[in-house]
């Protein structure tokens, strides 16, 4: 997809470079770039943070923690190498003489390695940030662009904590910035088997004409995770499921799957076609959020590895009583030529028997008439099912009907499989390299727009006022290792179907 354009000279700012998103993601990304020759030249890098240490102290601190999260295969002399393109400029984010003291550093940089004046800021640190950083860098005159440079700023989830909140960022940020400077990253989208999914549709001409209402009977959404809330108590217990994963991640991918060919490949005109597919979403009155929305909350349980684990409230930093859920399905209608009549099930939660993210999509049913007599398919011939898989496993399976071997007419199903690691040398990325290098070159196809986050939120908020007002009277509801509760199952019983079950994720 994006990439393929060479990236400038540039410096790379990180605000929040202390921090666990810093040493777990961005430094391993910036470091494969190296490695795949993509980082431009030349190139600096500048740690900004309140820890009291200088350039080398940095340089020693992500000397070993660089290793730890690179893993098996780092070549020394490109890890020396950049090594020494790191830099440390201590302060605390809410000062503004910070901001001259880094504009003036910014200036040394470039001077001592002849590097053009062109930044990228990336605000590693949490959302409260995110204001007092631009306000900033906007005084200082550090996000003007004139002279051929340009200046970018990436900012990560959670881009608001509600359609309020998220209007209010978007206000603060395009006060300082325009919106072409601004890049809110999803790492999802980063990922290949994501942006294999537009490939897979509109580049083949046997897959397009079958990806609508005519033929496709629902469309399933997972984001399943294994892992508790961990060491994110604090922040998990004031978001929850629905907050924390479906305005950005679930419709994300939603978006991709259901979008319109665009008529180019330009940024903006393919986020066109997503976000029409956001207001093309049949909004949540009341009713409709006790009908079709789920929530849950994991009790104590037993994973899959045998492991007995706590329940939510249970967990550090979560209020003993707490009703935040870990667990959010929701059944949406997309009021659109090509998906009108078809439901989208999406779901996600913590605690689940295992960690993958898939999308699948769900054919009608085969005419029964020539099979009736057959005893294994009285009811129905079984659908075909395709499955984009996101993670874990990338790649794309297909399950069709066949006769079983024999002088009988029975029906089994096949299923056929495509597997990056199969097919391509380079094995699919966590996301963040493809994604710092577009922000590198100008590319914001790959990241969200204002009108986009805006539009996630409407949709989530009439189901975020019914369950703030309705607090849930039966948490816990499901047990960890279980696949949620069994409202969920019922939110697709009603309507004839189940979720699939991922068998292969477990494997």
């Amino acid at each position: 997809m994006s990439g393929a354009e060479t990236a400038t000279p540039s410096i790379m700012v990180i605000f929040g470079a202390g921090g666990d998103l810093t040493r777990r993601k961005l430094i391993p990304a910036v470091y494969h770039l190296c490695r795949d020759g993509h980082l431009p030249e030349p190139f600096a890098m500048l740690g900004v943070d309140r820890k009291d240490v200088d350039d080398d102290g940095y340089r020693a601190r992500i000397d070993v923690e660089g290793r730890e999260f690179i893993g098996e295969g780092l070549a020394e002399v490109l890890w020396q190498r950049l090594l020494g393109c790191l830099h440390f400029l201590s302060g605390d984010f809410s000062d503004p003489v910070l901001y001259t003291r880094l504009a003036a550093r910014l200036d040394e940089l470039a001077a001592a390695r002849q590097i053009p004046s062109n930044f990228l800021f990336y605000f590693a640190t949490p959302p409260r940030f995110f204001d007092v950083i631009a306000i900033g860098l906007g005084a200082a005159g550090l996000l003007q662009e004139e002279g051929g440079r340009w200046r970018r700023v990436v900012i990560e989830k959670p881009f608001g904590h509600d359609l309020a909140s998220a209007r209010e960022m978007n206000r603060a940020l395009h006060a300082v910035m325009a919106e072409h400077q601004i890049y809110r990253i999803d790492h999802y989208l980063g990922k290949e088997s994501v942006q294999n999914i537009l490939a897979y549709r509109f580049a083949n001409s046997t897959v397009e004409p079958i990806w609508n209402r005519r033929y496709v009977d629902h469309v399933q959404i997972t984001v399943a995770e294994s892992l508790g809330v961990e060491q994110r108590g604090n922040y998990y217990d004031g978001a929850g499921a629905l907050r924390d994963m479906v305005p950005n991640h679930l419709l994300a991918l939603l978006g991709v799957v259901a979008m319109e060919p665009s008529n180019s490949f330009d940024a903006d005109a393919i986020r066109d076609e997503q976000v029409k597919v956001l207001r093309a979403i049949q909004p949540f009155e009341p009713d409709d959020v006790l009908t079709d929305a789920v929530r849950g909350q994991y009790a104590a349980g037993q994973l899959v590895d045998g492991r007995n684990v706590p329940a939510y409230r249970d967990e550090p930093d979560v209020v003993p009583r707490s009703n935040t859920e870990t667990y959010a399905a929701l059944k949406l209608k997309i009021d659109s030529w090509r998906w009108a009549g078809v439901p989208f099930y999406l779901r996600t939660g913590k605690r689940l028997p295992g960690r993958f993210t898939e999308v699948v999509i769900q054919f009608s049913h085969a005419p029964n008439v020539m099979f009736r007599d057959s005893l294994l398919t009285r009811e129905n011939v079984p659908p075909n099912c395709l499955v984009l898989r996101i993670q874990p496993n990338e790649g794309i399976g297909m399950s069709f009907n066949a006769k079983v071997p024999g002088h009988s007419t029975h029906l089994g199903m096949v299923d056929m499989n495509f597997r990056y690691e199969d097919y391509f040398d380079n094995k699919p990325t966590n996301g963040y390299e493809t994604l710092i290098h577009d922000v590198m070159t100008g590319d914001s196809t790959l990241f969200k727009r204002a009108d986009h986050i805006e539009a996630s939120w409407a949709l989530v908020e009439p189901v975020l006022d019914v369950w703030s007002a309705l607090p849930p009277r039966e948490f816990p509801n499901y047990a960890a290792g279980s696949w949620g509760p069994l409202a969920a199952d019922e939110l697709l019983r009603r309507d004839g179907r189940a979720w699939r079950p991922c068998k292969r994720c477990q494997q």
